[in-house]
């Protein structure tokens, strides 16, 4: 079986490079290109792909909008080809919150070496984008089965007169009449609770209620370098993720109090500038303030920190007592840097800290065997997103599988149990 693409990009040179680099598989076909989003929402309707490569930044109709039109009328895997420049960063992470499966960099057009990684790079993705959308059919399939031997016909009963089974005097009593319960309910938000008045409004960097820091002399070096009272923790959660991260992260840290009372640091896989778009973006939608690490940075309550593309993070404690993070540049571990390995593999030696695990939606297996040396050594707040919410049920299903993991759980309930077991 072959797949069918569309490529689309305005430029004619990188159409026939991404053409030939998808060509050199016989999995894939490339059925049609377009130059700009309009004319693939009409290859699309008219081909039928099986999946898309999106060019992020044309002319008429730019990849993004054509990305969301897809996603509302006929929903197939896309992957985006970003530029490096700050709109093509932008619009990159903004086109993984609304659907897209994965991205890639675009290949430098005068560097044949980097043409060929990227290629590689891409075909992984589209077969990872395939497996997934038939996994995704075949539970489908199964879940319809299991539905259908549960049905039982509905059996026909005869109308039966309550009252002749009951004496007299309790059918001619009056029944008692309860007030009626105040079904004003107020919300609940991450700060406390507010007026009856139900709103779906997100906090903004605006409205944020941060936590109050102690006031202390005038910096001489940055003042995340600097202990304070928010520095001083109990827990720590740490997250691991890949494809599909960006959206499961937002699902995540959204609906996290600003009061945690401990930080959050983060590997989601990325190459370099791209983590840091994807920190400012995270940072609009969650009451924690999100920022991309850098080395030396103390950890504070309140916080989440997204490891830096291209650099290894881990956390380590300095001679002051105080959490920090470290940035190298060594080798990737499981392919990737950051890893998550890396980042839980120096976890293990604070075992005064309630560390709580997380792996999230992705491809391969980084994380899952450092999670179970973590389990091993006492660790036992253990997560997992479910199969039914992931967009690749890799990552995860590798923890699952090495019996290292508490709560198997879907998405949207991961932050509220990690809440509960924080109170």
């Amino acid at each position: 079986m072959q797949y069918k693409v569309v490529v689309v990009d305005d430029s004619p040179f990188m159409r026939k490079i991404i053409s030939d680099l998808i060509e050199r598989d016989p999995l894939f076909k490339v059925v049609g290109t377009a130059t700009n989003g309009l004319e693939a929402l009409t290859l699309v309707k008219k081909l039928k792909p099986d999946i898309v490569t999106m060019d992020v930044e044309m002319p008429e109709m730019n990849g993004l909008e054509a990305l969301k039109i897809i996603m509302k009328d006929n929903p197939i895997p896309v992957i985006m080809l970003s530029g490096i420049n700050e709109d093509g960063l932008r619009e990159t992470i903004l086109a993984l919150e609304s659907g897209a499966f994965d991205f890639i960099r675009k290949p430098s057009a005068v560097v044949s070496n980097d043409i060929v990684q990227v290629g590689e790079v891409l075909l992984e993705k589209m077969k990872a984008a395939m497996h997934a959308k038939e996994r995704r059919i075949a539970r489908k399939a199964e879940e319809l089965a299991r539905s259908e031997k549960k049905v039982e016909p509905k059996r026909k009963l005869e109308p039966i007169n309550r009252t002749d089974a009951l004496p007299a005097n309790i059918v001619s009593r009056k029944k008692e009449v309860l007030p009626k319960a105040n079904m004003n309910t107020k919300q609940v938000t991450r700060n406390g609770i507010i007026n009856d008045k139900v709103t779906d409004e997100k906090p903004t960097n605006s409205t944020k209620q941060k936590k109050p820091t102690a006031k202390i002399p005038a910096p001489t070096k940055p003042l995340w370098a600097m202990g304070s009272e928010t520095s001083q923790f109990q827990h720590l959660i740490a997250i691991g993720c890949s494809t599909g991260g960006p959206r499961a992260l937002k699902e995540v840290l959204e609906r996290m109090p600003g009061d945690l009372p401990g930080p959050v640091v983060i590997v989601q896989h990325m190459p370099p500038k791209f983590t840091k778009s994807l920190a400012q973006r995270l940072n609009t939608f969650s009451a924690l303030e999100v920022v991309e690490g850098e080395h030396g940075m103390v950890l504070n309550r309140g916080y989440a920190y997204i490891a830096p593309g291209g650099y290894q993070m881990k956390i380590e404690q300095s001679s002051v007592g105080h959490y920090e993070i470290c940035l190298t540049e060594e080798e990737p571990r499981n392919g990737h840097r950051p890893s998550v390995e890396v980042m839980f593999d120096s976890l293990l030696p604070f075992t005064l800290l309630k560390r709580h695990l997380v792996l999230l939606t992705g491809m391969g297996s980084d994380g899952a065997q450092a999670m179970k040396r973590l389990y091993e050594s006492g660790v036992t707040d253990t997560y997992a997103e479910s199969e039914e919410t992931c967009v690749v049920y890799g990552m995860p299903r590798s923890a699952v599988e090495l019996n290292c993991v508490k709560h198997i759980l879907p998405l949207q309930e991961i932050p509220l149990q990690l809440i509960q077991t924080l109170k």
